[in-house]
């Protein structure tokens, strides 16, 4: 085989494993997101035990014929890219080891294999199957107004942090260890408990005033879930003004993705795109 003829068929595989623009593309991801469904389905059903006692040795070579064709899926991801390490250590590249790896690993440590539910993750692929690159581009946005809020946000939780401890000290005083608030560390965490709305309700204050506090800490805990989402919002916003419209391209060089819909080079290394 020439070395034209090896470039064009890795590139052609390329194209149809990473991208979904072409009827090829568009298949092979819609027969991956069938498989990883039935994979996890196959997961769950075999931690059942009255399922597995009756279903194992289906559910086990079913498990097995899916670990392989994963197995070569990730064999040929790597292959297909000129970077390989560069997948390899990718947020796929990981996910996608991850979850070929548990079946193997069940052959020398007992019970790993349910680690192979992990192939849930996989399901996120369902943005380029469905064609919805644009949201796909809005989570990247939303990660990106969560990295610039990260300043405000510190700040705000620990302002959170000192107001917790410091209502813990004043429970702790209040209620005492007759009501279950025996240590300051105790005392902090029915207070971090209550303002997060959770109230498991393993300690509750029992004095008028203890429960009047315990009442501000709620209403309080009502405002502040708010002030996070109103950062994050305003980021998100102005991470989403004037954002073009992107597609599925995947760059086989340095794996880069959301370009330009007519984009012919990538915007990262400048490798030229496939067609």
């Amino acid at each position: 085989m020439s070395n034209t003829s090896k470039k064009h068929w890795k590139e052609r595989l390329h194209e149809i494993i990473y991208e979904a623009e072409t009827p090829e593309g568009k298949l092979f991801d819609v027969v991956l997101l069938i498989t990883i469904i039935a994979s996890v389905i196959l997961v769950m059903l075999e931690s059942v035990s009255s399922i597995d006692a009756k279903f194992h040795n289906i559910l086990n070579v079913s498990e097995w014929v899916i670990t392989i064709l994963f197995t070569i899926e990730y064999v040929l991801r790597v292959v297909t890219v000129k970077k390989p390490l560069k997948y390899v250590f990718s947020f796929y590249g990981i996910i996608d080891f991850l979850s070929t790896i548990p079946k193997y690993i069940s052959l020398l440590v007992g019970g790993v294999h349910a680690l192979a539910a992990l192939r849930a993750l996989r399901l996120l692929r369902v943005f380029r199957i469905l064609k919805l690159g644009r949201y796909l581009g809005a989570s990247n946005n939303l990660v990106n107004a969560i990295k610039a809020s990260r300043a405000k946000i510190s700040v705000f939780l620990f302002a959170v942090i000192i107001i917790a401890i410091i209502l813990g000290t004043i429970m702790y005083l209040v209620e005492g260890e007759e009501h279950g608030f025996t240590d300051i560390p105790r005392s902090v965490y029915w207070c971090i408990v209550t303002l997060t709305t959770v109230g498991f309700g393993d300690i509750a204050p029992q004095t008028p005033v203890g429960q009047f506090i315990a009442s501000l800490i709620m209403i309080l805990g009502y405002g502040i879930i708010a002030v996070p989402t109103g950062i994050v919002s305003a980021e998100y916003s102005a991470q989403n003004k004037n954002k073009p419209s992107t597609s599925s391209k995947t760059c086989n060089n340095c794996l880069a993705e959301n370009h330009l819909k007519n984009a012919q080079f990538c915007h990262n290394c400048g490798h030229k795109l496939n067609d």
